[in-house]
């Protein structure tokens, strides 16, 4: 019989695998996939979640095997900026700062300090039920019995639908490419996240290694044929626009609806408990989603160092985090919706040049200051 289980191998199930290692618990990590594999294209580590890297000793290996970003800004679509969040300041403040990464890279890197036995890859979660324990039946034919689960098992979780029963997952209506390319940006986009904000679309793009670039192209679903293409969709935006997206291999887009998870009541049961997106979903926009998940893992260890009653700890946990996630998938949502009005479009961006850089940097402080 296992002590606890994590079901799914993402960010989330990773980090709190090597928090429990460093409480020094026993637990086997089940991922469906059959190898923990390049899903995603870039992503980018805010300063909450390095912190937390930091305290495991994963600090410097991720900086390494990815790009340091200083600079937040936003545009209309002939990049003529009109927002710009400089995090220097928090930086210092916190010894750490935002890396874009590829995501492959950073869940081998969380992999790496696991022992490999505790990794079972080839798991597919079928079904969960309680009994005196749980018992978790895999696609695969085996069969588990564990004390103690945690569903680190994304938006679609089957133990939150199986187990808590609750969960509604809401479209926004809105679709988004992502891509990663070999590609020689200008030098003064090396350091910094860019995204330009159009009619009813948007296009971002960040360097996270070397070679490579990431980018990501959204569009409001409902204004857009279906059949046109990416090209003709980002045809008035600046060229280098398209010549990011002509650059990339199709093998390197992948395409996806744009969804949150509007707010359940509970996160936990007796003996279990959701973290993650499993818990929390939120649309990209604040590029907080799986930095949340790792949140999630840091407060369970923080509160792991003063009790060992999981129970109360799961109740302690979501009583600590509520406030925050609900706060980002509000307002994540929101984002997503102001930067894909369809009119009103030189207004927006002209309202938004007059927040003061201290209101976003204060903004980006309430986001990436961690609880306890």
């Amino acid at each position: 019989m296992n002590s606890i289980s994590i079901i799914g191998a993402g960010i989330g199930g990773l980090t709190l695998g090597n928090i429990l290692k460093q409480h020094q618990y026993d637990f086997t990590l089940y991922e469906s996939a059959p190898e923990i594999k390049p899903v995603g294209a870039g992503i980018m580590m805010a300063v909450n979640a390095m912190q937390v890297f930091d305290q495991l000793g994963l600090k410097e290996k991720i900086e390494n095997a990815g790009n340091k970003i200083h600079r937040i800004t936003l545009s209309n679509e002939s990049m003529k900026p009109f927002s710009k969040t400089e995090i220097l300041e928090l930086e210092k403040k916190y010894n750490s700062c935002n890396v874009a990464i590829h995501r492959a890279e950073l869940q081998r890197i969380l992999a790496e300090n696991l022992d490999p036995a505790a990794i079972r890859l080839n798991h597919s979660l079928k079904t969960i039920e309680k009994k005196e324990n749980y018992i978790l039946d895999f696609d695969n034919g085996t069969q588990v019995e564990s004390k103690i689960v945690f569903g680190a098992d994304g938006i679609k979780s089957p133990i939150r639908n199986q187990i808590l029963k609750t969960g509604t997952i809401r479209s926004s209506g809105q679709k988004c490419w992502r891509g990663l390319v070999d590609f020689e940006l200008p030098e003064k986009h090396h350091h910094e996240a860019f995204e330009m904000w159009g009619k009813g679309k948007r296009f971002g793009f960040v360097k996270i290694s070397e070679k490579k670039v990431y980018w990501y192209a959204c569009i409001n679903e409902r204004s857009f044929g279906r059949y046109l293409e990416l090209t003709d969709i980002f045809k008035e935006y600046h060229s280098l626009v398209l010549k990011l997206i002509e650059a990339t291999e199709e093998e390197d887009i992948i395409c996806n609806e744009i969804s949150d998870l509007s707010p359940i009541p509970k996160w936990y049961s007796e003996n279990l408990c959701l973290i993650g997106d499993a818990a929390h979903a939120t649309t990209p926009n604040m590029g907080q989603g799986a930095c949340q998940a790792i949140e999630d893992a840091y407060i369970l260890g923080k509160l792991l160092e003063k009790h060992k009653d999981f129970n109360f700890i799961f109740e302690q946990f979501q009583k600590i985090r509520r406030k925050k996630v609900d706060y980002i998938v509000n307002t994540s949502r929101t984002i997503g919706k102001i930067s894909q009005w369809e009119r009103g479009n030189s207004l927006r961006n002209f309202l938004m040049s007059l927040i003061p850089q201290r209101m976003n940097e204060k903004m980006a402080k309430k986001i990436i200051e961690l609880e306890m």
